[in-house]
């Protein structure tokens, strides 16, 4: 039976998870430069395949604009601008199902979702768009709890190795890149957030003007860390790689008025 056709069915491959977590849990733990860990094929196809078909295009919503020195993207954490089936399957991610594998998987305790979807739910690049190494904000502001975990889903059909945008695991002085991965049609990417985890895709997107980098980004958290833990509360934090520099201002301007340059005349 499908899973798009019939709710009553999980959306979620339980019996992959299932399968999955003896190896898993071992690769998750052992992983560098931090603890991560990719599934590929991890849904049915189809529920991929649905999930891009309603995916927003860059002038359908009003989508957050990031576009600074170190980043260059659209994002959406708004449920009104998300597909009714899209809605289901972060649902379903944000479920007690899965926050079990992923405690199992990880080995943290008492995982709690995010509904609000903070700082998630969709995320769209383009040509020369891109995200500076960082680690992330790691404090829920609305709700004080603290992030652990982060999901990427990716939405990328035929995308090339020459297109870039390769999620980036940076090692704790962000001196070298020590993984990286393709964001590939159902590629799924989870790892710890931690005060080390720098991760980014800084290099420039190089695909063609009528794709983009679509993913699906959820967060988890606890309700306080480890007392082994000490982390003070911060932001987003980016860091420059080495002989890396941040473009100006003007020129930032510059290059995003020539971006919309055919909107504004109508071409």
């Amino acid at each position: 039976m499908s899973a798009i056709n019939d709710f009553k069915e999980s959306l979620l491959p339980l019996g992959k998870m299932k399968s999955l977590l003896p190896e898993a849990k071992k690769t998750y733990a052992q992983a560098e430069p931090f603890p991560h860990i990719y599934f590929d094929d991890f849904f049915d196809n189809d529920v991929v395949e649905r999930v891009l078909k309603e995916f927003p295009r860059e002038n359908d919503i009003d989508w957050i604009k990031y576009y600074d020195g170190h980043q260059k993207k659209l994002a959406n954490e708004n449920e009104t601008n998300i597909g009714f089936f899209s809605r289901h399957v972060l649902y379903s991610l944000n479920s007690s199902l899965f926050l079990r594998f992923l405690e199992e998987l990880t080995g943290i305790k008492n995982l709690i979702s995010d509904p609000s979807f903070r700082g998630g739910g969709l995320h769209n690049i383009y040509q020369g768009g891109k995200l500076g190494v960082h680690v992330d904000f790691n404090k829920h502001e609305q709700y004080g709890l603290d992030r652990r975990l982060n999901l990427l889903l990716y939405l990328n059909k035929d995308w090339r190795e020459e297109y870039g945008g390769h999620i980036e695991l940076w090692d704790r002085e962000v001196k070298k890149c020590v993984r990286s991965y393709l964001p590939k049609f159902n590629r799924v990417v989870i790892f710890s957030t931690t005060k080390t985890s720098f991760h980014g895709h800084p290099e420039p997107l190089s695909c063609p003007k009528y794709m983009s980098r679509k993913s699906l980004a959820l967060y988890y958290y606890t309700n306080g860390w480890p007392e082994k833990v000490q982390n003070e509360n911060h932001s987003t934090i980016f860091k420059l790689r080495p002989d890396e520099k941040i473009e100006g201002k003007l020129t930032l301007k510059t290059k995003k008025m020539l971006r919309h340059w055919p909107k504004l005349f109508g071409k």
